[in-house]
């Protein structure tokens, strides 16, 4: 037996079985949270955008169209929540969590089989360096790069999910990818 595609789950929730989105929600939970994660930098924000993501999918059910991938109108919809999220905060500065420096921090622990402590210690510190420099570019760069780099979308599905030209996202994520490149050299020289 085939296993039910993501647009035949939608076509089941916009016939009113409801749950279709909890299949939906097992499949796609943990992607939406970290690309959330990623663009807004807090933990406790980016599960409450990820559950509001799944909302907006529920609400907006029975106008989805099958025209592009499933991910491309899933991360449409949690990238919108990610920008008015941080327009919001824009407009409602808070006091953000700061290192030695005066940096803000995400610090995302990194997967390995148990490094020693002096690798893991390294390895944090790289990925702190990294998360840093990645929350510090402008939002539609950052979304671009983490829709490239961590959900492996095309450039069309990007600009899709985006709402802009491919030729856009190109630049943004070469933009993204030298403003990275010029943060990090700074940090390690």
């Amino acid at each position: 037996m085939e296993p039910i595609t993501d647009v035949l789950l939608m076509q089941q929730l916009s016939e009113g079985d409801d749950l279709a989105l909890n299949e939906i929600m097992s499949r796609w939970r943990d992607r939406i949270a970290v690309f959330l994660l990623r663009m807004v930098g807090n933990h406790a924000t980016a599960m409450d955008l990820t559950q509001e993501t799944f909302v907006r999918l529920y609400t907006s059910r029975h106008r989805y169209k099958p025209t592009a991938a499933f991910s491309t109108y899933l991360f449409h919809i949690a990238a919108n929540l990610a920008r008015s999220h941080i327009r919001w905060q824009g407009r409602h500065p808070t006091v953000p969590l700061e290192d030695d420096e005066g940096a803000a921090v995400m610090v995302i622990e990194p997967e390995d089989s148990q490094p020693s402590p002096d690798a893991a210690a390294e390895l944090r510190e790289k990925a702190a360096l990294v998360q840093t420099a990645i929350a510090a570019l402008p939002a539609d760069q950052r979304e671009a790069l983490l829709l490239f780099a961590v959900e492996d979308m095309s450039h069309a599905d990007i600009a899709k999910t985006l709402g802009c030209s491919a030729k856009s996202v190109e630049v943004r994520i070469y933009r993204a990818r030298q403003a990275l490149k010029e943060a990090l050299s700074r940090q390690s020289g």
